[in-house]
């Protein structure tokens, strides 16, 4: 091959090439502008299933109402924060639990988790669907693989203001981690109980007596807990029976709560993070503990 052929054959690879490029360097900036831009509305609704949210959110039906404005207001306000279940293929807690890496970034920034699932985990084929309340081993390939040691269930009446509170207090253990040699306390971990959070007056017990208090019910996820801390052989560091007895376990297997000296703790004796699970769904209640493998 002559050079002159050659130096032609060279120049039209650069100009290929050259023409190329701002078409490539197009596609990328029009692809981080459109993360950039995304606010978190348009993030939040990418992932979110309305009905599936009311079918799975029952006490927050009961407390918002069913149209879709309210129940994603509901969701972007508290439903996030507390770990729900947005749909059926992405719940937070659970995307964060599979993911060291975005553990490691966000935190507890709970939109980015979002965000980021929007905007690269889906196109990654990473796994963001909620976690079963049972029997849980991980998914092969995963940051993060957990081994179910059991649950408990217990159940409620569904549909009244004491379901509300117990939905409330579920969502706020459902994927809590708690690293080895950490104290777990479930009072820190709830919401605070305050109207603002969506707490309901029922009734509660004090000093023996039955009387309407605010976020009545919420005694019942923690004693659920605490049952299965039992079943898994899990000490309480602090624990407290109710003053009267509770329809819905067995004597001996209830704890109770109240403001910040009644509480339930426990500490992980385990080696590796040990995580909760907690699903309130239509007057059924259950409490898991998984070990990270």
């Amino acid at each position: 091959m002559n050079s002159k052929v050659s130096n032609v054959i060279k120049t039209g690879i650069i100009l290929t090439l050259t023409m190329m490029i701002p078409v490539i360097m197009l596609k990328c900036a029009s692809l981080s502008v459109h993360a950039a831009e995304l606010s978190d509305e348009q993030a939040v609704k990418e992932v979110f299933d309305a009905a599936y949210y009311a079918s799975h959110n029952p006490d927050v039906v009961i407390a918002r109402g069913d149209s879709t404005d309210a129940l994603l207001k509901h969701y972007m306000e508290s439903g996030l924060r507390e770990g729900r279940s947005a749909s059926a293929g992405f719940n937070p807690r659970a995307y964060r639990a599979r993911y060291a890496d975005l553990d490691a970034a966000f935190g507890d920034d709970w939109i980015r988790y979002v965000k980021h699932y929007v905007n690269y985990g889906k196109a990654e084929n990473r796994d963001a669907s909620p976690m079963p309340q049972t029997a849980f081993t991980g998914n092969s390939g995963s940051a993060e693989e957990y081994t179910c040691l059991g649950s408990y269930t217990t159940k409620y009446k569904d549909g009244v203001p004491r379901s509300v509170n117990v939905g409330i207090a579920a969502a706020g253990i459902n994927g809590v981690k708690v690293a080895p040699g950490a104290e777990f306390s479930f009072t820190n971990t709830i919401p605070a109980r305050t109207v603002e959070n969506g707490y309901q007056e029922a009734t509660v017990f004090v000093n023996k007596e039955k009387v309407k208090g605010l976020g009545g019910g919420i005694c019942q996820v923690s004693s659920t807990l605490y049952a299965c801390m039992k079943t898994v052989g899990l000490a309480a560091t602090e624990r407290h029976p109710h003053s009267l007895p509770v329809d819905y376990l067995p004597e001996g297997w209830d704890a109770t709560i109240s403001g910040q000296s009644v509480d339930l703790k426990f500490v992980n004796t385990y080696s590796t993070p040990l995580m909760i699970a907690a699903q309130a769904d239509h007057g059924k209640l259950t409490v898991s503990l998984y070990l990270k493998n």
